[in-house]
This record gives C-alpha cells, sequence and structure tokens, in this order.
C-alpha cells in the first residue's frame, strides 16, 4: 500500500508544478498584451494579481508537495482564482477570466466533485460581485456563462481523469497478472530445461525453418558430429557399414520435416569407438499461431545394439557347428531304418530318435536363416528371376502333403492360378513352406487349409488361410517377432521354435514385399504375402 500512495503523492506534485507553470506562461502572455494594447486600469491591482500568480508558480517548484497534506494544495488553486479575479477587475477588456479554466481544470482532476462546487462557486461570486457590485453596466449573459463553462471544463477534466485512472488501474492489474504469467511461464520452462537435461536420451524441437528451437544437453552429447579433433563423424547404417550422405542423416531429415520412427544408425566407422543411436521425428499440434514444428528423440542403444549382435553371432555359431553332427546322426539313423534285420522295438526307438533329431535340424536350419535375415535382410543373397510363382506354391504343396494327410487336414489348393514374378524361388518356397507348416501344425483335425495366388498390375500375393483356432488381439502385435509363441501354442503338443514367421517377413522384406495377418479368436487366420513383380522396378 505505502509504494501506491508514494506514487499518487508523486503525481500529485507533477500536476502542481505543470498546472502552475502552464499558468504563469499564460499569464505573462496576458500581461504583456494587456500592457501593449493599453487595457490597463488600474496598475497597482494588477500586477498584485499576476505577483500572486507567479508566486504560485515558483512554490509549485520549491515546495515538497509530496510530503505535505493534500489539502494544502487546495491552497493554490484558491489563490489562482483571487489572482485572475483582481487582475481581470483592473483589466476588464483583455479577456482575463479564460485563465480559470486553469485552475478549474485542475481542481476538477485532482479534487472531484467538491473541487468544481468550490471553483465553480468561487467563479460565479467573483463574477456577479464584478458585474453588480462595482459596475452596474457590466452585467451580462458572460456573468453567468463563463462560470458555467468553468464548471462544465471542471467537470470534463474530472470524468476524464476517472476515466483515466480506471484505465491505469485496470492496466496496472493486467500489467501484474502479465508478470504473474511471465514468471509461472519461466518457472516451467526452468522446470522443463532441468528435467530434460537430466534424462539420458536427447530430445530437440525443430521449427518448420529447420531451427533448434528447444534442446537438451544429452542431445548435443549423442548427436555431436565432430570429434576431439574437430573432424566430421562418419554416419552408417543400421548395418553399420553403408555409409550415410550429411543430408540423409535423421537429423538432416527431421530438420527438412520428414516423420520416421526409430531410425537407427551408427556415428563412427567399423573398427572406431562408435555409438548406435534410435532416432525418431515425429510432428508436433500446430500451435495456435499457425507455426509447424516437430520433435527429435534420439536413444543411445550401443549396449542394446552389441549384445543383439553377440547373441546373433553365438547362437549362429553354434547351429553351424551342430549341423554337421546332426546331419550324419539323421542319416545314420536312417541306414539303420533301412536294415530289415533290427527288431521291430529297436527299429521303434531308432524311429523316434530319427524323428527328434530331424526336429532339432530343423530347428538349427531356422536359427542359420534367422542369423542370414537378422540385419533388416543384409546378408540375404537373392537369386532373383523370372518365375511363375503357382509352381513355386504347388511344390511347396506337394512336399507337405504326407504331414497334412497324417494330421487329418485338407489342402485345396484351387485358387493357385499362374502369375509370374522376379523372385528367389528357393526364399520364396521358404515362405510358403513355413505358413503351411504353421497352418497344419495348428489347425485341429478335420480341418481345411485353403491356399491361393492372386495378382495385380504390380504384384502377386500368396494367401494361406485355415480354420483353426485364430490368434488373439493381444497376440497378433508380437507375431512376427523371434522366438514369440502364443500361450496357446505353448500348452498344445505343437512343437515349434517362434522363428518362422520371423524368417518369412524378413524374407518378404528382402523382396520388396510385406507379409500380413488377418485374424481373431475362433475364426482361423489369413495370411497375405505380397510380393512386387518386379523388385528391380523399385531400386
Amino acid at each position: 500500500m505505502a509504494p501506491r500512495i508514494s506514487s499518487v503523492r508523486l503525481g500529485l506534485r507533477r500536476s502542481i508544478v505543470a498546472n502552475q507553470m502552464l499558468l504563469a506562461a499564460a499569464t505573462f502572455i496576458g500581461v504583456v498584451v494587456s500592457i501593449t494594447v493599453g487595457q490597463v486600469i488600474d496598475a497597482t491591482p494588477f500586477f498584485a494579481g499576476a505577483s500572486l500568480l507567479f508566486a504560485g508558480a515558483v512554490s509549485a517548484v520549491l515546495l515538497p508537495w509530496d510530503r505535505m497534506p493534500q489539502w494544502w494544495a487546495a491552497l493554490l488553486p484558491i489563490v489562482d482564482v483571487v489572482a485572475i479575479a483582481l487582475m481581470r477587475e483592473t483589466a476588464p477588456l483583455a479577456g482575463l477570466g479564460l485563465l480559470w479554466t486553469f485552475p478549474a481544470l485542475w481542481i476538477g482532476t485532482v479534487f472531484g466533485v467538491w473541487g468544481i462546487v468550490a471553483v465553480s462557486v468561487s467563479v460565479t461570486v467573483v463574477m456577479i460581485h464584478q458585474s453588480i457590485a462595482v459596475d452596474l453596466h457590466r452585467f451580462s449573459a458572460s456573468t453567468f456563462l463563463l462560470p458555467f463553462v468553468v464548471a462544465a471544463l471542471s467537470t470534463i477534466a474530472h470524468f476524464t481523469a476517472r476515466r483515466a485512472q480506471a484505465q491505469r488501474e485496470l492496466l496496472e492489474k493486467q500489467s501484474a497478472e502479465l508478470r504473474r504469467a511471465v514468471d509461472r511461464a519461466r518457472r516451467q520452462e526452468d522446470l522443463v530445461t532441468e528435467v530434460l537435461d537430466a534424462v539420458d536420451f536427447g530430445v530437440t524441437r525443430v521449427t518448420a525453418a529447420g531451427e533448434f528451437a528447444v534442446t537438451n544437453a544429452a542431445h548435443a552429447r549423442l548427436l555431436n558430429t565432430t570429434d576431439v579433433l574437430g573432424r566430421e563423424i562418419e554416419v552408417f547404417a543400421a548395418d553399420g557399414s553403408t555409409a550415410i550422405a550429411a543430408d540423409a542423416t535423421p537429423l538432416a531429415r527431421a530438420r527438412a520435416g520428414e516423420v520416421f520412427e526409430g531410425e537407427m544408425v551408427w556415428y563412427g566407422g567399423p573398427g572406431e569407438d562408435r555409438r548406435a543411436l534410435s532416432v525418431t521425428a515425429r510432428r508436433l499440434p500446430v500451435a495456435e499461431n499457425g507455426e509447424i514444428s516437430g520433435v527429435i528423440v534420439s536413444r543411445d542403444v550401443t549396449v542394446e545394439e552389441q549384445a543383439r549382435r553377440a547373441r546373433e553371432d553365438l547362437v549362429a555359431s553354434v547351429s553351424h557347428e551342430l549341423r554337421t553332427p546332426l546331419t550324419s546322426i539323421i542319416g545314420y539313423l536312417e541306414l539303420a531304418l533301412d536294415d530289415d534285420s533290427i527288431a521291430p522295438a529297436t527299429r521303434d526307438r531308432l524311429a523316434v530318435a530319427e524323428r527328434n533329431a530331424s526336429r532339432l535340424l530343423e530347428l538349427v536350419a531356422d536359427i542359420l536363416a534367422l542369423s542370414a535375415t537378422s540385419r533388416e535382410g543384409v546378408g540375404v543373397e537373392l537369386e532373383l528371376r523370372s518365375t511363375d510363382v503357382a509352381s513355386v506354391v504347388r511344390a511347396a504343396i506337394e512336399s507337405i502333403a504326407p504331414r497334412a494327410l497324417d494330421h487329418g487336414v485338407h489342402i485345396d489348393a484351387s485358387g493357385v492360378v499362374e502369375a509370374r514374378a522376379v523372385i528367389d524361388a528357393r526364399r520364396v518356397r521358404q515362405i510358403v513352406d513355413n505358413l503351411l507348416s504353421n497352418a497344419i501344425k495348428y489347425v485341429p483335425r478335420g480341418a481345411a487349409v485353403s491356399v491361393a495366388v492372386l495378382q495385380d498390375v504390380h504384384s502377386v500375393s500368396i494367401v494361406v488361410a485355415d480354420d483353426g483356432p485364430g490368434i488373439s488381439v493381444t497376440e497378433q502385435a508380437r507375431l512376427f517377432e523371434r522366438f514369440f509363441r502364443g500361450d496357446a501354442v505353448r500348452n498344445s503338443s505343437a512343437h515349434g521354435s517362434g522363428l518362422g514367421l520371423a524368417i518369412s517377413r524378413d524374407l518378404a522384406r528382402a523382396h520388396g514385399g510385406e507379409i500380413t495377418v488377418r485374424t481373431a479368436r475362433g475364426e482361423g487366420a489369413v495370411f497375405t504375402v505380397r510380393l512386387p513383380r518386379n523388385p528391380r522396378e523399385g531400386e
């Protein structure tokens, strides 16, 4: 409250000084003109009134009005009214009554209604006194018109001051609210900055012009593109060996407005102290001002990637070492089973061993195939030739027909029609084998599996549908993950590694295609492998 009182008193002092200085300047002009044209009748009271006005101007400057009671300021307009009356009486034709507008405006602004009444009464009394008591012939319309004009000006000044005061208070409230809002925004910004700097992944907001608006310390550390010697660090694709141009890095693409998810890149060449980053770029909602921006999130996945590669190398190495002895074991078991001299009981035991060894060999083959396709298709050597896809599908059906017969499953191949495409027949056969094997393995006895080959201008599709138990919605999201097997499958007698679908998807993508599934619990499953007619056209 004290600062408010201080500002009011300071404003009062400024208004007193301004009003008295303007009145003194107007009085000086009036005195000079009146003397020059010879309108002064009696010089003594005339100069006495002028002296009072000049004295009021001097006191307005020298006296400490901000430390004096406010009613003292009311003495100045009273003195001004009296001094102007003296000057007007001794120079009636000079029009000095107009000077009353200065104290009227000021007193209406500062003292409100009571000031208006006081100055109006004072001017009216003076006018009547000068018009009647001094010289009856001077009584005219101006006797009442001038006090009315003075009262009107004082009233206008009062309402103008009130309006200005209200606007000033409103602006002060708005200014205070704006300061509080700025303080809150600054605290929130500081909090966000502290939180972003505390996390170990990089976060950066990019404007539509590609400039960094907000960034944290982890971003600068992870996406640093120069080494300790100031040299540019090379950037490689997910395989770790394919170099990426400067304008094709995830950071450059995000700054250009591209949106992507989980792009993995390597910073540093093979054999160096390199790091793997997973970078995601997303578009933020459009701001109220229409500004379009995005956010880049980068995460260091070096440890996870190195661990994954070490695991795959270990699994591939062990699987490769197991393959040779398993092949030998199966060969000798088949020779033993061909011997008619062995006892039936021994033959049954050898058949069990041969089946389990064959299953183990299939598992090893799946793991080796997975290792070959583990890095987004890199390492898969495709021998692309123009091939009838239907012939590949029919060969797979003929191969698996005996197993389907043992399981009591009927395969409907009526939808297989001729359709040529540039494919690797061996790899596509592997995809179809996996899909047919799963269908026969998991459908109930007596069920049916239908196979079809569809085609359009740009692609050929292989469709494998069954009327089995179907797959739940929660498990569909993980269906193509490596080593994943659903709860119903794990609890059944059907054996599997959980690698077939993952391998099939990688092989389909290596062709530039995709594999999708449409299924629901209790409604069977429909797997569709879409392959481009000529993968080279997309290169």
